[in-house]
């Protein structure tokens, strides 16, 4: 039998607490991911991304010549309409804790905000693989459907393709959660994620003194070289990185900077 003495002078024994160790980077990321199919807007976003890549494939089985049928056909028309979806994910994932009021449980939870947002921006980033191999797969599935209707059913893929539509999706998400981080507000991101730069490719395109800057600022044209097979040149690599420093880094730090500064009420 095991007695306990209690102190002589009758004070209290301090409690012993054990120390808490915080998440990890990866276990934060999991949750963000969970996060992405909790709500309503993000469950049915996924699931429309996966419906639009099947309804591309069809068509192309039913209205596509046969000679056109090919695994690489089937797969590079599907990333531009998945590529516009995936943004508005990346900004819902970012916006969701303020608008929908949980900022003051999760950064309660982890103080230090930029690891949340990391962990967000982990979470996209996933997801935008996913979104290629999912591609990927009903491109194969088309693949086979037209070989046994008589279609070409040609298999081979250039292995850049593949990495070309990895960095679009990627890049693309990415900076629909730099518009997410910097105005907070998911409607009003959304709206100027895609008008904005829709905005600049016009002007660009009326106005002479910008067409030049427009070269090298325009994301639907320095991003054009990535649905090709062919090798994208130094020249194309370079306005590609010069427009994703305005349109992804440069709001990408604007955001974060007001985010770990923003009062959580």
């Amino acid at each position: 039998m095991t007695t306990t003495t209690a102190p002589a002078d009758g004070a209290v024994a301090p409690r012993q607490h054990t120390p808490v160790r915080r998440p990890s980077l990866l276990r934060l990321t999991l949750v963000e991911l969970r996060k992405l199919v909790d709500t309503r807007a993000g469950r049915w976003l996924l699931i429309t991304i996966g419906l639009v890549t099947a309804v591309i494939v069809v068509l192309q089985l039913i209205y596509a010549d046969d000679a056109d049928q090919t695994f690489p056909n089937f797969f590079t028309p599907s990333l531009l309409p998945v590529g516009v979806l995936l943004p508005v994910l990346g900004i819902l994932s970012i916006t969701s804790e303020w608008s929908q009021r949980t900022a003051l449980t999760t950064y309660a939870l982890v103080p230090r905000r930029e690891r949340v947002v990391v962990a967000k921006l982990n979470a996209v980033m996933l997801t935008a693989v996913a979104s290629v191999l999912t591609s990927l797969a009903v491109a194969a599935a088309g693949t086979l459907v037209a070989s046994a209707i008589g279609g070409a059913g040609t298999w081979q893929l250039d292995g850049s393709l593949l990495l070309n539509a990895v960095i679009l999706q990627v890049t693309g998400v990415l900076m629909g959660a730099a518009f997410g981080l910097l105005l907070l507000n998911p409607p009003l991101a959304i709206v100027g994620y895609l008008l904005l730069p829709t905005l600049w490719g016009v002007l660009g395109e009326m106005v002479k003194p910008l067409r030049g800057p427009s070269e090298w600022l325009d994301t639907s044209k320095t991003m054009e070289p990535l649905f090709s097979s062919d090798a994208v040149t130094g020249e194309q690599w370079g306005r590609m990185v010069v427009s994703l420093l305005v349109w992804m880094v440069l709001p990408l730090a604007a955001g974060l900077y007001r985010t770990l500064r923003r009062e959580v009420s």
